[in-house]
C-alpha cells in the first residue's frame, strides 16, 4: 500500500466567506513506500501548502489524505517535516539536536548516544558533535535538520525546499549527500523545489502542478539509472527531460 495517498483533495483559504481563495484543486496523488517524489510549479500553486497538509499542520476543505489508509488528523512521528529555512535549536550541540526527538520519548541515555553516531555520521558531520549551531555553516545546519528529522524514525519525510537558501556547490553536494542517506534508509521522501534540475536529479517521480489554483497538470517518471552523480546532469537523456518540465512551466 502506498504510505501516502491524495484522493479529489481541494483546498479553500476562507471558503464561504468574501475573500475565499482556492490555493489546490483536485489533487489526486500517491506515494509509494520508499520512494523519492517532487513536486515542482510557479509560486503561488500551492505546492507548500499540499506538503504542510501531508505533515497534517492544517486539514484540506475538501477531499482527504491517508497513510496507510488512515485520515491525516494533525501531526505525529509517522512524518517528519523539513522547512527551507533551518530550524536547529541553538542552545544545543549537533549531537543533542539529532537526538532531541528520541530523547522526548524517553530514550536512555545510551540508546541516545548510539542514535547520535549514527545519524551525525550519516549525515556527514562526524567529529562536529560537540559544536554549537552558531559555529556552523547553513549547509551544516541544513544536514542537523535532516539528522533530527531521520533520528525520529518516520515513515514518510515531507521536505519544503530545504536546500533553497544554499549556495549552488553547497546545494549540490547536499543532493548528492541526501541521495545517499535515503539509499541507505529508502524512507519515502516528498521533496518541494522551485527547481527543475534539483528535483530530476533525485527524484523517481516529478510532479508538476499548474499555476493557482494548483491541479497536477502533469507527472513524469524518471527513469535515469541510480547511483546518480553530477556528471548525468550533461547527459542527452537528462537536458531532454529538463527542457520537456521546463517547457510545461512556461505554459
Amino acid at each position: 500500500m502506498p504510505e501516502i495517498k491524495v484522493n479529489n483533495l481541494s483546498h479553500t483559504f476562507g471558503k464561504n466567506t468574501p475573500a475565499a481563495l482556492t490555493v489546490l484543486e483536485g489533487i489526486d496523488l500517491s506515494f509509494p513506500s520508499g520512494s523519492f517524489t517532487s513536486i515542482v510549479g510557479t509560486s503561488g500553486c500551492g505546492k507548500s501548502t499540499l506538503l504542510k497538509m501531508m505533515a497534517g499542520l492544517f486539514e484540506p476543505s475538501d477531499g482527504e489524505m491517508t497513510l496507510d489508509g488512515d485520515a491525516i488528523k494533525g501531526t505525529d512521528r509517522r512524518r517528519g517535516m523539513v522547512f527551507q529555512q533551518d530550524a536547529v535549536f541553538p542552545w544545543m550541540t549537533v549531537a543533542k539536536n539529532v537526538s532531541y526527538g528520541p530523547r522526548l520519548r524517553g530514550a536512555s541515555r545510551r540508546e541516545q548516544k548510539e542514535i547520535e553516531a549514527k545519524w551525525i555520521e550519516m549525515v556527514g558531520l562526524k567529529g562536529f558533535e560537540d559544536r554549537w549551531p552558531r559555529e556552523l555553516s547553513g549547509g551544516m545546519r541544513k544536514r542537523v535538520d535532516i539528522g533530527r528529522v531521520y533520528a525520529n524514525d518516520p515513515d514518510v519525510l515531507l521536505m519544503d525546499e530545504p536546500f533553497g537558501a544554499l549556495d549552488a556547490q553547497t546545494k549540490e553536494r547536499m543532493q548528492s549527500d541526501l541521495l545517499k542517506t535515503w539509499g541507505r534508509s529508502k524512507k519515502t521522501i516528498i521533496f518541494v523545489t522551485h527547481d527543475i534540475e534539483e528535483a530530476i536529479f533525485l527524484s523517481d517521480k516529478v510532479v508538476v502542478m499548474s499555476a493557482r489554483p494548483g491541479r497536477i497538470s502533469h507527472i513524469e517518471e524518471i527513469t535515469l539509472p541510480r547511483p546518480r552523480d553530477n556528471e548525468m546532469r550533461l547527459t542527452d537523456e537528462f537536458l531532454q527531460i529538463k527542457r520537456k518540465l521546463w517547457g510545461m512551466l512556461e505554459h
